[in-house]
Order: structure tokens, then C-alpha cells, then sequence
């Protein structure tokens, strides 16, 4: 069959339509279309509709009661093309919303702190600390920190008080390690923290709540810093009697941070260290000259206790 068209056009369609006539809207730039119907045989098709505009229109396209008359003389159910338009619309809209709501999630929140913590013995037993809300400063649990308190105080002869001596709180943060060891009887506390935020809002208002800033020398630096200038921040007291380890865990290499320690100059042949770790992560027998005393795990949290040879229990044959 030979069609003779300016624009031919093949549709199973039995209809001649004159697109100016029938929806009542001249297209002059468009020619008349006619559409013959040919035999399928195996199966019939649905007809394809694709609403155009004119080159006039281009901006705004055709009117709503125009694109309705148009899918009609198709044989298409106008109200259904609406709501598919309509669901269309609001999946975007959506999408468009939790892109600009992951947007918000992503900007900074304010730092805010409340106060969890508490002093568990000493002078300033049961005095309130501040820590952060949210997980940005991790101090070390109630239950870790009473265990490690009473393994040092019983090393040192006395099970209720520590004996007198210097304290380095490493990874400081809250400072209720080192605040708890000025509370159980050190003379003095060093606490090391490299965020000027958390120094002014948390430790320094924690030293001033206790009555410890008298005892007290804060250092806001990075601990390997520290570590590297530790023969001059010693001063003529020397070496540390206690160090405390209580760093972020997914933002240090113990390896290289304990083998750091063990050649600093805070440490000293009677320094006991405090090292809080996760599982899954290997310490050593040894740190410098100092000797694993202890090595204790609460659920996903452990505890070693470095310490001199003098301190170190007898073992059972």
C-alpha cells in the first residue's frame, strides 16, 4: 500500500483527524497528518500519543483542556495521565526535599554539654562533671575508671587513696581522669587536649567546679607534640608518677602512639600507665621499662595497666 504524505505516518488507527478541525486550536506550522489503517495480523497495539506544542508555544506548551481533548480523540483516559503527571511531581518534590533536609542534617550543630559525670571518691567525691553531648569527646566509663583507680591504689599499698605523685592525663577532654586522681590524693595534674572548644566550655569549668585549678596545668596540644617536648615541659620534677592513655579510638595507631610514649621523657622506672583500648587491638607486654601489670576487658572496652617491677604481682607457679 503507497501513501503519499508530506510527513507519512503509519497507525492502526481507521481514522482520518485534521488536527485543526477536530480540538478546535489552528496549528499552521504543522501539516495535515492522515492516517490509514494497515493489518496486524499477530497482535494490535495501543497507539502512541505524544502531545506537541507549536514553535509559537514552545514556552508554555498546550493548555490543560487542549491536552485533555487531544488524549480523548486517542482513546486515553485524560484523568489518568493528570494523576501519573501529579505522582510524578511529588516523587521529585520529595526527592528535591530529602536533598535539601540532607543538606541541613550536614551543617554543623551547636556543642552543647550536660552533666553525667561525677567524681567517684575522694575530696570531691560525688561532684558533678560536664562532658559533651553526642560522641565528639569519649570520656572513659564510671565502672573502667573505679577499676583502674583501685588496681593503682592497691599497687601503691594503700587501697584507699593514691599515693602522693604528678599525673598526665593524655586525651584529657572532660578531664575526670585526672580530676579523679587530684580527688584520691596527687598533688598535681597535667591535662593534655587539643581543642581550645572543649578546654574553655568542659575541663576548664569541671577544674574550677572541683576547687582543682590551684593543682591543675593544662596544655592545649596535639599529644604527640607533647610527647616530642616532654623533656622540657618536665621541668626539674622529672618523669611522671602516673600517665592515663584514653585517646579516640578510631583516630590513633596504638603501636606508634604507645612505642612514642615508651620513649618519652614522662616516663620514669616507677611510672605506672593507664592505657584504655578496643577490642581487637594488640598490646604489648611491655612499655619501655615498665612491665603489663593487668589487662582487663568491660564489653567492648579494655583496660592494661603498665607499672614497675616493684609493683608487680607475684605469679603462681
Amino acid at each position: 500500500m503507497a501513501v503519499v504524505l508530506s510527513s507519512p505516518t503509519v497507525s492502526p488507527l481507521g481514522i482520518n483527524i485534521d488536527m485543526s478541525k477536530n480540538l478546535g486550536v489552528k496549528y499552521s506550522s504543522f501539516p495535515k497528518v492522515h492516517l490509514f489503517s494497515v493489518p496486524t495480523p499477530l497482535r494490535t497495539r495501543k497507539p502512541v500519543v505524544t502531545v506537541v506544542s507549536s514553535r509559537k508555544n514552545i514556552g508554555t506548551g498546550l493548555a490543560s483542556e487542549d491536552k485533555k481533548l487531544l488524549l480523548e480523540r486517542y482513546g486515553y483516559d485524560a484523568n489518568e495521565f493528570t494523576s501519573q503527571s501529579k505522582k510524578t511531581r511529588r516523587k521529585e518534590e520529595e526527592r528535591s526535599g530529602r536533598n535539601s533536609q540532607k543538606e541541613e542534617e550536614a551543617v554543623v550543630q551547636p556543642r552543647t554539654t550536660h552533666r553525667l559525670l561525677q567524681v567517684l571518691a575522694g575530696t570531691a567525691k560525688r561532684k558533678k562533671l560536664l562532658s559533651l553531648k553526642g560522641m565528639d569527646v569519649r570520656p572513659m566509663m564510671e565502672v573502667v575508671k573505679g577499676a583502674a583507680f583501685g588496681i593503682l591504689q592497691a599497687a601503691g599499698g594503700c587501697p584507699t587513696s593514691l599515693r602522693p605523685g604528678r599525673w598526665l592525663d593524655l586525651y584529657s577532654g572532660t578531664g575526670s581522669v585526672g580530676i579523679e586522681a587530684i580527688s584520691r590524693g596527687c598533688s598535681e595534674a597535667h591535662f593534655v587536649e587539643m581543642d581550645p572548644w572543649v578546654v574553655s566550655n568542659v575541663l576548664q569549668p569541671n577544674l574550677e567546679h572541683t576547687g582543682f585549678v590551684e593543682a591543675s596545668f593544662i596544655h592545649t596540644a596535639r599529644v604527640e607534640n607533647f610527647l616530642e617536648r616532654a623533656d622540657k615541659l618536665v621541668g626539674k620534677d622529672g618523669a611522671f608518677d602516673y600517665i592515663s592513655v584514653t585517646p579516640p579510638y578510631m583516630e590513633v595507631d596504638y603501636e606508634v602512639l604507645m612505642d612514642q610514649i615508651s620513649k618519652s621523657a614522662a616516663i620514669g622506672e616507677n611510672t605506672f600507665i593507664v592505657v584504655e583500648y578496643p577490642s581487637r587491638t594488640t598490646m604489648l607486654d611491655s612499655c619501655g621499662c615498665l612491665e603489663k601489670m593487668t589487662d582487663r576487658r568491660f564489653g567492648r572496652t579494655h583496660l592494661a595497666i603498665y607499672g614497675p617491677k616493684w609493683a608487680q604481682k607475684p605469679r603462681k607457679s
